[in-house]
């Protein structure tokens, strides 16, 4: 009953795209479900096209996949449906019944907000707003509407199912640890549980269930919006570093700062992680781009992702040098074991 659970273990914008989408091209998973919400843009390359979604689960890329949008997750209709259009997925994705549906007078009631617009550095796509209503019971689901009718099923049956046969799930999360309403930087957080914990809750699957958890680092760290990040760079370093990016959703450009220990730790204690994947290894070292197999990388990222793996106490098995979703240094089978 293998279940792979991956999670982001920064502010967001670790790469859990390219992760998940790696995962499935390379495991071909039976289903592979996402949760969270429009707020939060996950970026896939293969074969030199890219998409940047923000609703459909990153495993796309493999064909032969079941996409799923977990109850707990909030979808906004027609960015959902230009989606499935944009990465042919008719015919393969579904909808749980109880999924929230965002509206647009929850879009323009968050925009009108000036606290969570200007302070807090909301994205403004209606997730909040959308989320208050459902705790007050007064949200509309995705049974409510007619434009989805035809794409609903119950989720988590239908991976408990799976499971029950041996097949084998992956569980896309959203965001950062850091970024989770409970766990997070508060008030500078989202409006959900972004932890291992709070991913599996918004599916419908028992953490009994879970085999794997892939803590997603990036090589460094980013933030869009407000709140803390320690050891922030200045704009100028950020640009003679190369690490200037910008929000996959919004387009505001990423605060950057160099990968720090302290918060790695935390989230793996948050999350317990079986795994870690890094992201951008080639950011910190250009010689690792592109490179698929360990002997290829160069002997200082090497002993950068071996002392990594050694302070943390957890194996690194996935190593992101490129934006291909191919573009992965897989250990898995050398460290965990076939």
């Amino acid at each position: 009953m293998p279940l792979t659970l991956v999670v982001g273990g920064q502010f967001g914008d670790e790469g859990k795209g390219k992760v998940v989408s790696y995962l499935g091209l390379s495991d071909k998973p039976s289903i592979c479900v996402r949760t969270g919400s429009i707020n939060a843009g996950h970026t896939v390359t293969y074969n030199g096209r890219t998409w940047k979604v923000r609703i459909i689960p990153s495993c796309f890329v493999n064909q032969s996949t079941k996409l799923m949008i977990a109850p707990g997750a909030l979808l906004k209709i027609d960015v959902f449906l230009r989606e499935v259009e944009e990465t042919n997925s008719r015919g393969r994705v579904w909808v749980d019944e109880r999924t929230g549906v965002i509206e647009d007078a929850h879009v323009e009631r968050e925009r009108s907000d000036e606290y969570l617009m200007r302070t807090i550095g909301s994205t403004g796509q209606g997730v909040g707003a959308a989320t208050m209503d459902r705790v007050m019971r007064r949200l509309r689901l995705a049974r409510d509407f007619q434009e989805l009718r035809g794409l609903i099923t119950d989720v988590p049956l239908a991976v408990n199912e799976e499971l029950d046969r041996g097949g084998l799930v992956v569980v896309e999360g959203t965001q950062g640890t850091f970024l989770s309403l409970y766990h997070g930087t508060y008030p500078y957080v989202t409006s959900r549980d972004t932890t291992a914990a709070g991913i599996l809750s918004e599916v419908g699957v028992s953490p009994r269930r879970v085999d794997d958890i892939i803590l997603v680092f990036k090589s460094y760290v980013t933030r869009v919006g407000a709140g803390e990040l320690p050891g922030e760079l200045s704009p100028e370093e950020v640009v003679a570093r190369g690490w200037v990016e910008r929000g996959t959703v919004t387009g505001r450009p990423r605060r950057a700062a160099p990968f720090n220990l302290d918060l790695a730790r935390r989230a793996v204690m948050l999350n317990r992680p079986t795994q870690i994947a890094i992201t951008k290894l080639d950011a910190l070292f250009p010689g690792a781009r592109g490179k698929r197999r360990w002997v290829d990388l160069p002997p200082e990222a090497r002993r950068w992702v071996e002392e990594l793996s050694e302070a943390l106490k957890v194996p690194v098995t996935l190593i992101g040098t490129g934006e291909d979703s191919l573009d992965m240094v897989d250990m898995r089978r050398e460290v965990m074991g076939p």
